[in-house]
This record gives structure tokens, sequence and C-alpha cells, in this order.
């Protein structure tokens, strides 16, 4: 059976999804407020942050692996992070709402990034499904 494309669109949001890899790998060396992986709507920091981090950044890699190889692992794990950031997200808003840390942020972060996070992590998984066929 031939090798099949696994199109642009995939390719590209594999692309932000290996983008946000090296971004969580560098979490742990970030010496400025603000910036920690946040986990399960909690924002991070010293010892959680340098352990968490790497781990999601390796999840991440595993998972852009998959989709760029086409494999039928990379379905489970884009469901499994998808669902995650959508959690994460609303148990951020809830936790730090009107404290500092919303604060910290403009609103041209704030009103979009939901928008991305959600998009790019829903769209590579709704893809890989509608090409599950093609997955080996």
């Amino acid at each position: 059976m031939p090798e099949k494309s696994r199109g642009a669109a995939l390719t590209i949001l594999a692309m932000l999804l290996a983008l946000m890899a090296i971004s969580n790998f560098g979490k742990p060396f970030a010496h400025h407020a603000g910036v920690g992986f946040v986990f399960f709507g909690m924002r991070l920091s010293g010892f959680a942050n340098m352990i968490v981090a790497p781990i999601f950044g390796i999840l991440l890699v595993a998972y852009v692996y998959g989709i760029f190889a086409m494999r039928k692992f990379a379905l489970p794990l884009g469901i499994f992070y998808a669902a995650y950031v959508i959690v994460n997200m609303a148990l951020f808003l809830v936790r730090y709402h009107g404290t500092a840390v919303m604060q910290e942020h403009s609103w041209a972060y704030l009103v979009p990034y939901p928008f991305v996070a959600i998009g790019v992590s829903s769209g590579a998984a709704w893809l890989l499904y509608r090409r599950r066929a093609d997955l080996r």
C-alpha cells in the first residue's frame, strides 16, 4: 500500500506542536515571572516546573513524531492532549481570574490564546481522526 501524505494542514499543526515542545523544554530555564508550565490550571515554578515541563515536552515530541510518521499511537495521544489543553485552560482561568497573574498579559494575548491553543491541539486530533484509516 503506498504511503499517504499527511497533508499541509496536519503538517503545519505538527510544526506548531513542535514549537510548543521546544517552549516546554525551555520553561525550566526561564528566570522571570510569568513563565512556568501550567499544569491543571496551576502555574508551576521551581522543582515541579523542572520536572513537569520537560515531561510534556517529551510527550509532544512523541506526538509530533507520530503525526509526521502517520502512526496509530498519534491519535489517542492527540485526543488526550486536546482534552488536557481544554481542561488546563479552564482551570487556569478559574484559578487566576481577577488576580495579578491575569494582569501580567495584555488582552491582545489573552483573547486569541485560547483559540490558538485549542485550535491547534484539537485541530490536529480531529485531522488525525479523519485520517485514521491512513495511520499505520
